[in-house]
């Protein structure tokens, strides 16, 4: 079996300045990316998405803190990297691109000397070098070689995203994540920016961890998608069976909140209620109530179980895995006009572990 590009192995991860009073943001995720697959991760605001690339990533910073778990690169943890081990691995094998650019790039100096300083921090000493290498860069992501003179405020949002992502891809890495990178553009420059960093991923071969709010958009350009909620993945699956048939409630209620590209007008179905407070979670499942098809006494009870099967399909509901509880079906609550049909006969099946 070939070794994963990234494995990240039960993560946990909180803030807090000391040991006693941390607040567990990612709570025991586990999640693979294979060499040149797209691996999309989408949730709510607050649901732990940009905290789990951080950490993965080996950029966390005080006062979050990884509390268990192994995350691997290519086999090596990275957990067990001394700094300047692992400063030496951002931008040349792992990059990342945030989703405020204007934020990442420095507003007082021109964007050709912060690509320098970047080259120069993995031992590009040359300037005619590291110009050539910006160059080559931002012709890959079709800006005109003119902008390079120019400061960060004198670019446009999409300009200064397509810099960050020439920057970003400068050394060639092995594994990008990508942290909404097409936040707060209008569509069509959303749009060119996906088809872009499509085609360098092509080309160049690295894997993505692609991070966003937009379901729709990741079941078009991920391989698998990941769901995730209060810290906890609680679907997995590929894209197209994901957009086909999700399993987890919150799955089929976050694909029921964006319109479908057509003339046939539908309603569209809202989320009540909000995401609970990690620091006070409820017992149970975390989702149980918002849930629209809650199993009193068992969902508010008890943590879900993780069930899988051989599809690559992960889910964690007692949808699937009640029966391992002994909750009968008589027990599920229907809310009135969810508009959600019960899980198809002979859904996921496999072996129930422990799961949340």
């Amino acid at each position: 079996m070939l070794v994963p590009l990234l494995e990240v192995r039960d993560l946990r991860v909180g803030y807090g300045w000391d040991e006693v009073n941390v607040t567990e943001i990612v709570r025991g995720v586990n999640l693979r990316v294979g060499a040149g697959e797209v691996v999309g991760l989408a949730g709510e605001s607050g649901c732990g998405k940009s905290t789990l690339a951080f950490a993965a990533a080996g950029l966390l910073e005080a006062p979050g803190r990884i509390m268990s778990g192994e995350v691997l690169y290519e086999g090596t943890n990275l957990m067990g990297l001394s700094r300047d081990k692992l400063r030496a691995l951002h931008l040349a094998e792992i990059s990342m691109v945030f989703q405020a650019s204007m934020n990442v790039l420095n507003p007082v100096a021109r964007i050709r000397q912060q690509f320098r300083d970047a080259m120069r921090a993995h031992g590009i000493n040359s300037a005619d070098e590291s110009l050539a290498r910006a160059r080559e860069m931002f012709e890959r992501v079709q800006l005109p070689a003119r902008f390079l003179d120019a400061y960060p405020h004198q670019l446009s949002g999409g300009m200064r995203q397509r810099a960050v992502i020439a920057m970003a891809l400068a050394l060639r890495p092995k594994l990008l994540f990508l942290d909404e990178p097409t936040t707060a553009l209008d569509v069509v420059v959303q749009r060119s920016i996906v088809q872009m960093l499509s085609d360098l991923r092509e080309d160049f071969g690295f894997g993505v961890v692609f991070i966003t709010h937009d379901l729709s958009l990741l079941v078009e350009i991920a391989d698998r998608v990941l769901i995730m909620y209060a810290g906890k993945i609680v679907e997995e699956a590929p894209a197209r069976g994901l957009y086909e048939s999700p399993q987890h409630p919150y799955t089929r209620a976050l694909m029921s909140a964006f319109p479908p590209v057509g003339a046939v007008r539908t309603r569209l179905e809202g989320l009540s209620g909000q995401p609970p407070d990690l620091r006070q979670l409820p017992a149970g499942c975390a989702f149980a109530a918002r849930c629209p098809k809650v199993i009193a006494g068992t969902c508010d009870a008890i943590a879900p179980p993780e069930v899988s099967s051989g599809e690559g399909r992960r889910v964690a509901c007692h949808l699937y895995g009640h029966a391992a509880f002994g909750a009968p079906q008589g027990d599920r609550l229907e809310r009135s006009g969810d508009g959600l049909e019960p899980p198809a006969e002979g859904g996921l099946e496999g072996k129930v572990s422990a799961g949340g």
